[in-house]
């Protein structure tokens, strides 16, 4: 017997479902849609997502939610069992399915970062770090230029991009954006407010259009914020879960945090779930009153099962060193490709692991080779950030056979763009 929601899937076509989202939700998201071709993306499994009229599409986008791909069985497991005896808590009684999450991701942390506050998005993380810092007196915060946080208000104060902050004006005080990688500009920010200061980055600014740090720059901040009494929040909301080639950017750059955020892949791509994750000094304000930040869906039993079920994923699978592997084979393939097809058009292309950036002349540019993949079969993502960049997150268990079939379809996409763009009058390009 067929449900009704499965009944409803048949019978949706792309003009109802765009009249749909024009009714009740975005008329811009519709506008996006039809530049896609206005496909319906209606399954997904592994690598892999299925339109409604049977296409598939190799998923290298999801804003780095699919380190694991889509539906592992480990967390499908455990999300199933948990669904079919108890989803959600009353959040008065004890409850074993949260604390064995917290187990289970502190076992993957640097050494003493124990402590555990889940939420569901990423912005809601970010909001726990910023209040745990100004519960220990930092009410100054410092974030980076084009660092991505998030778009809830206080998020949205450290994410320094005027067009998502300016309509929602005045924000948080006291907020100073700083050069990604200047540690002399945040040593006299620091210097100048002992004490008082909050530092929020991404060891890469994925959103930023994969930007790494430099050399010694992460190690730099965190020496520079226990010099002046700073507090360091590192954002691994996106790079986080073995997505860099290591469990966290914290392990690649060797740096311990007061408050490391994770979220994204932490639902094993299976559902929404996040987490500010601090050592025992810093989480104390939580510690002495249970009451004082909480949310009803934070650590409800169905999300907690698959945080458990996508820590044991990637570690079972190896999908960390997987990662690293990876990203060491088709980094460089997808540089030599964009090199040889598209020289004039390139910038630069970068990466850590399986975060991986082509960032182009224009954002034009960028818009157009997104359009390109998907017209051979692969999804990646622009850059909220860094507009010119187009962005690769693949999962860390692509078979070799899927990994060619990234890199082909590249090399293709790559291209038609440029046979496109020579044939486009020259005031259009």
């Amino acid at each position: 017997m067929t449900t009704y929601l499965e009944e409803q899937a048949t019978t949706d076509t792309e003009n109802e479902i765009l009249g749909l989202y024009r009714a009740h939700l975005s008329k811009g998201r519709a506008t996006l849609a039809e530049l896609f071709g206005s496909h319906m993306e209606v399954s997904s499994s592994g690598s892999w997502l299925e339109t409604s009229d049977g296409e598939r599409f190799l998923n290298c986008g999801g804003y780095g939610v699919f380190i694991m791909g889509a539906r592992h069985p480990v967390v499908m497991n455990a999300v199933r069992r948990q669904l079919a005896t108890h989803p959600v808590a009353t959040r008065i009684l004890l409850e074993p399915s949260v604390a064995r999450a917290a187990e289970a991701l502190t076992s993957v942390t640097p050494p003493g970062m124990d402590r555990v506050h889940f939420a569901l998005s990423g912005a809601e993380a970010v909001e726990t770090g910023l209040k745990l810092a100004r519960a220990h007196g930092k009410r100054r915060l410092i974030s980076m230029d084009n660092g991505y946080h998030g778009k809830t208000l206080g998020a949205l104060s450290a994410t320094a991009k005027e067009v998502y902050q300016k309509p929602f004006r005045p924000l948080l005080p006291d907020v100073t954006h700083l050069p990604f990688g200047d540690l002399e500009a945040l040593e006299a920010v620091l210097a100048a407010h002992p004490g008082e200061c909050c530092v929020i980055v991404e060891p890469v600014q994925g959103e930023g259009g994969v930007i790494l740090p430099p050399p010694g720059y992460l190690p730099g901040v965190a020496r520079l914020c226990r010099e002046h009494e700073g507090f360091l929040i590192l954002d691994e909301v996106q790079t986080g879960m073995g997505r860099l080639g290591a469990w966290w950017g914290a392990d690649l750059y060797g740096v311990t945090p007061d408050v490391l955020l994770t979220g994204k892949a932490l639902g094993g791509g299976v559902v929404p779930v996040s987490a500010a994750v601090a050592n025992r000094k810093t989480f104390a304000p939580f510690d002495k009153d249970p009451y004082l930040h909480t949310a009803t869906f934070s650590g409800a039993p169905l999300l907690m099962a698959a945080v458990q079920g996508a820590v044991r994923a990637v570690r079972d699978d190896g999908l960390v060193e997987k990662a690293r592997t990876l990203g060491e084979r088709l980094l460089p393939e997808i540089e030599r490709v964009a090199r040889e097809n598209c020289q004039e058009l390139v910038v630069d292309v970068r990466g850590q692991g399986l975060l991986i950036g082509v960032e182009f002349v224009e954002a034009g540019l960028a818009g157009e080779l997104l359009i390109e993949l998907f017209n051979h079969g692969l999804v990646a993502n622009h850059s909220m950030n860094g507009s010119a960049v187009v962005r690769f997150t693949p999962p860390a268990n692509l078979t070799d056979d899927e990994a060619d079939i990234l890199l082909d379809s590249f090399d293709r996409a790559t291209r038609d763009l440029l046979a496109r763009r020579a044939r486009m009058p020259e005031g259009g390009r």
